[in-house]
């Protein structure tokens, strides 16, 4: 993730499959902090405003929609007996997954609207952009050579006198012996070479969140990048993992402190190109709302 073209699809929040809230349940769980919530932060202390505590609406993103359709395929891929988790069974899958998305969420049937972010493709040739990182996820693993223990994963634990973290890992594998493997797919390109620390941060914080809610260190974390056919693993130390911690009360600090202060001040990057609130964005001649009545306190546990 490290030109604007690599990051800009990450960048929106995807209401079918977020990792601070699962669907349907927005109200019924506490605050808590997620890795794409941290990220959003460290990039932008407006843009998680906007997100996390006005949650302003964004367009449907094509990029977006399809990652999540490409998660969703491996999801289901995985549903079938070993034998069967053939790359033609996964793209067998995509029109039905494609159809219990737009129910999910009936905002990504507007992309393929006159003004839409796909208007420029039938729907046909957008699920053949689907079906290509599919197919190369087959060239990376054998998923008839796996059984995962999970997939789509929620994890949740609460920091001593810190904040809740949460997150979706997208699968987690357990070896015979116990040792843990933490996977996360991404549809687009992975980072250069001394770029990966914003991917390695996100999955350290799923590290963190394993470790603290199994008492067991996850033996590795991936990343298995669709967009150009490249896995990045790390293998954790504690230190690491330590280390994390530190960073995501840091981040949990200054958001408080910000809250406190009222001020999420914007952070201009070339990564604004990508953001959806420019028009509100003082960087940009625009004027933040205030921030709802009550917001702090539903979003972020605080009273004020």
């Amino acid at each position: 993730m490290t030109t604007t073209a690599d990051l800009g699809p990450d960048l929106a929040p995807d209401p079918a499959r977020s990792a601070d809230e699962p669907t349907g349940e927005r109200t019924s769980r506490p605050p808590a902090l997620s890795p794409s919530r941290a990220s959003d932060f460290l990039q932008c202390p407006l843009l998680f405003r906007f997100r996390a505590i006005d949650r302003l609406p964004e367009p449907p993103s094509s990029a977006a929609a399809r990652g999540t359709l490409v998660h969703a395929v491996l999801e289901r891929l995985y549903d079938a007996p070993l034998g069967e988790r053939t790359r033609q069974a996964a793209l067998d899958l995509l029109p039905t997954e494609w159809d219990r998305l737009v129910q999910a969420e009936p905002r990504y049937a507007q992309l393929f609207l006159p003004d839409g972010d796909a208007a420029d493709q039938p729907l046909t040739s957008w699920l053949d952009g689907a079906g290509r990182l599919l197919g190369t996820y087959f060239t990376l693993e054998d998923p008839n050579r796996l059984e995962p223990e999970a997939r789509e994963l929620f994890v949740e634990s609460r920091l001593d006198d810190g904040p809740l973290l949460r997150g979706i890992v997208d699968r987690l594998d357990v070896a015979p012996d116990g040792a843990i493997r933490v996977v996360d797919y991404k549809s687009g390109r992975s980072p250069r070479p001394g770029f990966e620390g914003k991917a390695l941060f996100q999955m350290r914080f799923y590290g963190l969140v394993v470790w603290r809610e199994r008492g067991v260190l996850p033996k590795m974390l991936q990343l298995v990048y669709l967009g150009d056919g490249q896995v990045l693993r790390a293998e954790p130390s504690e230190r690491e993992l330590q280390v994390t911690e530190t960073k995501v009360r840091g981040v949990w600090d200054a958001i408080t402190t910000a809250a406190r202060r009222g001020e999420f001040v914007a952070r201009p990057s070339k990564l604004c190109g990508w953001c959806a609130h420019q028009d509100l964005c003082p960087e940009f001649g625009g004027t933040p709302p205030p921030i709802p009545e009550g917001a702090l306190r539903a979003r972020l546990g605080l009273d004020l």
